[in-house]
């Protein structure tokens, strides 16, 4: 939930309310009590980044690791297709 700014234009009363995105905004001041309320605007919060670095394999468990390593390493009865059908290939292209 954010934090929203306000300030009030009749007393100048300024503070800061923590409240959910969808509840209506403010219009009585707590202080003076009247509706002039108004919500600033502000920067808004920026996503900090701190340590080495980050990388979207950072954070992946153990075994989707384990089977994207055997995604990538071929099977010996896989290699030994491709290796076979280079060689066809070949042959027809010498032909």
């Amino acid at each position: 939930m954010p934090t929203y700014d306000y300030v009030c234009d009749s007393c100048e009363h300024e503070f800061e309310l923590f409240q959910s995105i969808t509840a209506n905004r403010k219009r009585k001041c707590p202080e003076c009590g009247r509706l002039k309320l108004r919500r600033l605007i502000g920067p808004g919060a920026a996503i900090v980044f701190k340590g080495s670095g980050f990388y979207k394999t950072d954070y992946r468990s153990e075994s989707y690791k384990k089977g994207a390593d055997g995604d990538k390493k071929p099977s010996s009865g896989e290699s030994k297709d491709k290796k076979k059908s280079s060689a066809k290939s070949k042959a027809a292209a010498d032909k």
